[in-house]
């Protein structure tokens, strides 16, 4: 039996984005063992997949495991996020290894010229790249989320006005320049006449109770309420999830959802647009703004101060 070790640390929409690299090489080479190194905060996202043989995490520094990977004798080793972290794992362990190319110098010059040399190619067709040593082919199946069965949201423990179906609305993203405004959901909301579910974390639930507040019963605020595998679920029963290039973006393409995905000053060249979700799904941005990308990632505020890339949505794409 052939163990291999696939790495990446971070965050919760790239590691599941790493599914099906697990799942395509269990599946084609059923006999070979496959180990996760990951950090411990992630670790919810990946121990109920059945193709995963054991997860190893870490909390800051890889040294804390070095001496646990290092006798477990890999045979090949998948690096998924190419840092210094991974790079000082693949050199302790010196075993023949692949490695994902950020292409950050390309990324670069978007971001400060405008000019677009991505490849035409999903994050998750570039991952599958590193697998073909062992021979391993793209099932085109999609992602993978498991959800465990004590973390499963009985709809019935939900609002009475929300258990006949339900729209979801992400309206958390790890930066606010990634984050329509609250006014914009607001006016959105108020468009949509399904009752709508929002779903955040903890850092999340002030301004979902803003909303809540203005719009009334229509709404139902569960930022903060529910952890990452229970939204999951709640994911997984709504009818359509709206949502920014967030984590629960990508999950909800797991589970072959409806998406509205919202760009705010990230640009789906990036490469990390809803992979193979429902096909009535679309993207809805501000085009030709030539400001946009100014990151990569996202900023505190925007650089410009007028943040059109949100407050120019077109609500009617809703």
């Amino acid at each position: 039996m052939k163990k291999i070790l696939i790495i990446r640390f971070s965050s919760i929409g790239d590691i599941v984005l790493t599914t099906p690299v697990i799942r395509c090489i269990k599946e084609q080479k059923p006999e070979y063992e496959i180990h996760y190194l990951t950090k411990t905060a992630f670790k919810s996202i990946l121990e109920n997949n059945p193709h995963i043989t054991k997860i190893h995490t870490i909390e800051k520094d890889v040294k804390e495991v070095i001496p646990e990977l290092q006798k477990e004798n890999f045979d090949f080793v998948i690096d998924l996020h190419n840092n210094i972290r991974s790079i000082q794992t693949k050199n302790a362990l010196s075993k023949p290894s692949s490695t994902f190319s950020k292409l950050n110098f390309k990324k670069w010059v978007l971001v400060n010229f405008k000019i677009d040399n991505m490849p035409k190619a999903h994050i998750v067709d570039r991952y599958m790249d590193t697998t073909t040593q062992l021979g391993i082919k793209n099932d085109n199946k999609g992602l993978d989320y498991f959800i465990p069965e004590k973390d499963e949201v009985n709809i019935a423990s939900l609002p009475t006005s929300h258990q006949n179906g339900y729209i979801g609305f992400v309206i958390g993203a790890k930066h606010f320049t990634k984050q329509l405004p609250t006014e914009k959901i607001i006016s959105i909301c108020k468009k949509i006449n399904k009752p709508i579910i929002l779903l955040g974390g903890k850092e999340d639930v002030a301004r979902a109770e803003e909303i809540e507040n203005t719009l009334g019963s229509n709404i139902y605020n569960a930022c903060g309420k529910y952890n990452l595998n229970q939204s999951a679920s709640i994911i997984k029963q709504a009818s359509k999830i709206i949502s920014h290039d967030t984590g629960l973006m990508h999950i909800a393409a797991a589970f072959k959802k409806e998406i509205i995905s919202v760009w705010g000053n990230t640009v789906p060249s990036f490469g990390f647009t809803p992979y193979l979700p429902d096909s009535k799904s679309k993207m809805v941005e501000v085009k030709n703004l030539s400001c946009r990308p100014c990151s990569k990632i996202g900023y505190d505020k925007c650089p410009k101060g007028h943040f059109k890339c949100m407050t120019e949505i077109d609500e009617g794409e809703f």
